[in-house]
């Protein structure tokens, strides 16, 4: 699929690192490094604008390693980019963890996935069918 973009940053567009990868690497476009606090958030800039097709999204997510080794993660995970947004691509990134930290210009700060969804059209209804489930959520079928 070829997906439109443009790239106001100085950094390589965004790409897939191994053959079986879903997400590339978004870097922070920034003029100069930004310090989050603990449990601050902020939106960071990636210098990139898309025209995806519609019935696509952009699903942006945190990266495993900055969430396991520094507490970093993208605070609306997944964020969605709508095929209609052509405003540029931010990052909401919040520090979970005790400690400052510092994002630098051109640091790769999340992921994104390009993904298909469908769309609805609602049937109301009275009623719904019955499953062995039901109603059971937030945990409902076991911790095992």
């Amino acid at each position: 699929m070829k997906v439109k973009i443009i790239n106001t940053s100085e950094h390589a567009l965004p790409h897939y690192e191994t053959m079986a990868s879903a997400g590339m690497d978004l870097r922070a476009n920034l003029g100069e490094p930004v310090t989050l606090q603990p449990l601050e958030r902020a939106i960071i800039p990636t210098g990139l604008f898309l025209e995806l097709p519609i019935g696509y999204e952009a699903q942006v997510r945190p990266r495993s390693g900055l969430a396991a080794k520094k507490g970093i993660t993208v605070l609306n995970a997944p964020g969605t980019v709508d095929a209609d947004y052509r405003g540029e691509v931010g990052v909401i990134l919040v520090n979970l963890s005790k400690d400052d930290f510092v994002i630098e210009n051109g640091e790769r700060i999340a992921q994104m996935v390009i993904a298909k969804h469908e769309r609805v059209d609602w049937k109301q209804v009275e009623t719904l069918s019955t499953t062995e489930r039901g109603a059971g959520g937030f945990g409902s079928t076991g911790k095992k």
